[in-house]
């Protein structure tokens, strides 16, 4: 079982979905809802939701990118700090809120079981995704981006707060990964330290 969370598009789900994987994908914005509906809604193993996923059960504001929908999010001080450290947001503009209901990972876990893989892609939002989580997961991952190293090691932090996990990375939307074998935290924060990559995805495995 995958928890798709932040599953935008739903193009990763339905990967899930085609490799055998139940999948529970998670995704707020209400127009990429409908979107969702008509290309995933009908698949047998993919169940939809449109909470967002954070540290607390509630009620949470969304700000939403019409131009740039895959930015959109809860994260408001990430939202004033990505435009001035990363210079790839900076022409980006969030346009709308709504008010979105929250669900935490133990909840969902509650109603579905431990899920083997957790994918977190949530602009910023990740590490109150992870607050809420007090079960070890075999496999996470969740996006990092240039200029917001601090909440990566937050993250990093939170998880090994529930296992002892080794790391890999991905650059970008590339499918390869960077170290040829799974390494530690020193190594991954270093090399991230140096890194200036836009984006990409940390991988944690638990061990």
């Amino acid at each position: 079982m995958v928890f798709d969370v932040g599953s935008h598009l739903g193009d990763r789900s339905l990967a899930f979905a085609s490799l055998g994987a139940r999948v529970i994908s998670m995704e707020p914005q209400p127009l990429v809802n409908l979107w969702q509906q008509w290309m995933i809604g009908h698949h047998p193993k993919i169940i939809l939701r449109k909470e967002a996923v954070g540290s607390a059960s509630g009620v949470g504001h969304l700000s939403i990118s019409d131009l740039t929908p895959t930015v959109s999010t809860i994260a408001e001080s990430w939202k004033e700090k990505i435009v001035v450290v990363n210079p790839t947001f900076r022409k980006v503009r969030w346009n709308q809120k709504v008010k979105v209901d929250i669900i935490t990972l133990d909840e969902l876990i509650v109603l579905y079981g431990v899920p083997t893989y957790c994918k977190i892609d949530v602009e910023g939002y990740e590490g109150k995704v992870l607050q809420g989580l007090s079960h070890p997961i075999k496999l996470v991952s969740f996006e990092f981006i240039y200029g917001d190293l601090e909440s990566t090691i937050s993250c990093v932090e939170l998880l090994e707060t529930l296992g002892v996990y080794e790391f890999n990375i991905v650059i970008g939307e590339n499918r390869k990964f960077q170290f040829s074998e799974w390494v530690d935290k020193e190594l991954l924060l270093d090399r991230l330290s140096t890194n200036q990559s836009s984006s990409g995805d940390l991988y944690a495995r638990l061990m």
